[in-house]
């Protein structure tokens, strides 16, 4: 990256850059951005909403003791506005949310079944916050560590009552909600069966993987749609600000989602922050303002999969990724920054080392034990399920609008928050 793009308000990513960004993070900001009188009033000119997918209280007070330590605060909870968000969707057959009817919750304001993309419970479409951004002249992104079609951002840019059509859903972007940049992994869903692209078919780590799509060569029409289309860090890196930006960095998932010690990955070619940074770069010099989805995916599968280590690996780089976006923030004001979860995953729960203590196997497995920062105590996570619960999910904020995210609310009123700020002309 050249001098002139990281020069506005970032550093490069060194590890060192990387902990003093935390750091200053962590600390106050200036009243005018941090808690100071006003700074929550009128309207948002961009809006940056961050999702840990799976990611609920346990998961940031597990990633909170084993990274800061037993009095430290992780960028995420350092945002002077918190809520308490409920998640239960209209879905004839559960009380538990998946991904696909959270995020259709904030996305368009109403409740729906589960694996539906922004339709209501009858499958009719409905509008969503990304389309109505760029209709209102902002520019729009998302950035996620799943595929760029999987629920969470698709929610935000797409209509589908089967969030499993990713090829369709690619589709829709390029042709119908247009975000300016698209970063993340899933390649396989934008080429035909059988038309490998620069992520090889059956690759060893998973040989499940290969393009699979049934609505022609997207990455085509994509560049002839005026996108840059980039695989790897070295592309991304040179790719031009001014160009609408495509980057598929995997065939699937940016990782690898096993349970512990059989094949789990996670060390994404390009990192969650690398990512954002970039689509910060690409998108701050709208003059009307923009908005960006992020989300760290991996928390979720790995709590699927009741995989501590890798669980906190991804907590980590989310948690980079918030005091990277704090940096931008304290430069821009005027952006409302919001940090959440989808809903909980593997009903987690932190406990102390204790060999009295319950243990057991599979779903009642704990799990550990793991390190706390800067001290001699451990803790074990106990993991309750290998699925979704319906506990209410812990939500920071801080800038615009912020304050009307204090108290206790469903996932739809986040919706009603957005709205003015995303689609004010």
């Amino acid at each position: 990256m050249s001098r002139s793009r990281i020069g506005r308000w970032a550093t490069p990513l060194s590890a060192a850059a990387l902990a003093t960004a935390v750091v200053a993070a962590i600390n106050p900001l200036p009243s005018a951005v941090a808690g100071g009188a006003g700074q929550d009033r009128g309207t948002a000119r961009n809006v940056i909403f961050m999702v840990g997918d799976g990611m609920a209280a346990a998961h940031r007070e597990a990633a909170r003791l084993h990274l800061t330590g037993l009095t430290g605060k992780l960028a995420m909870d350092s945002l002077p506005q918190t809520g308490l968000m409920t998640t239960t969707p209209d879905d004839p057959e559960a009380v538990v949310t998946d991904s696909a009817a959270a995020a259709s919750a904030w996305a368009t304001g109403r409740r729906t079944f589960n694996g539906a993309i922004s339709v209501d419970p009858a499958g009719n479409p409905l509008p969503t916050l990304g389309a109505r951004a760029k209709a209102a002249g902002k520019r729009t992104g998302l950035v996620t560590t799943a595929q760029v079609t999987d629920a969470t951002p698709a929610a935000f840019y797409a209509n589908t009552p089967d969030r499993a059509r990713q090829d369709d859903i690619a589709r829709q972007y390029l042709q119908v909600s247009k975000p300016d940049v698209i970063l993340g992994g899933g390649e396989d869903w934008w080429l035909p069966a059988g038309t490998p692209g620069a992520h090889p078919d059956q690759p060893p780590a998973d040989p499940s993987e290969g393009s699979r799509g049934t609505q022609g060569n997207l990455i085509q029409q994509a560049r002839r749609a005026g996108y840059t289309y980039v695989t790897d860090r070295q592309q991304l890196t040179a790719a031009p600000e001014r160009d609408r930006l495509l980057g598929l960095f995997s065939n699937e998932e940016m990782f690898q989602q096993r349970p512990e010690g059989e094949g789990d990955v996670y060390a994404p070619v390009v990192d969650l922050p690398t990512m954002t940074r970039t689509a910060l770069d690409h998108l701050d010099d709208s003059r009307n303002g923009f908005f960006l989805l992020v989300e760290e995916e991996a928390v979720d599968e790995f709590a699927h999969n009741n995989n501590g280590t890798r669980m906190l690996q991804a907590m980590a780089a989310l948690d980079r990724t918030v005091a990277l976006v704090r940096s931008y923030v304290a430069k821009h004001p005027d952006t409302l920054l919001i940090v959440v979860g989808d809903h909980e995953c593997g009903g987690l729960t932190i406990e102390d080392v204790d060999d009295e203590d319950e243990s057991g196997t599979g779903e009642s497995a704990e799990d550990g034990p793991f390190t706390v920062k800067g001290s001699d105590k451990t803790f074990v996570m106990d993991w309750t399920t290998t699925s979704h619960t319906g506990t209410p999910l812990p939500l920071t904020a801080s800038g615009p609008g912020a304050d009307r995210l204090a108290g206790t609310f469903p996932n739809t009123y986040v919706h009603d928050v957005l709205e003015p700020a995303l689609t004010r002309r």
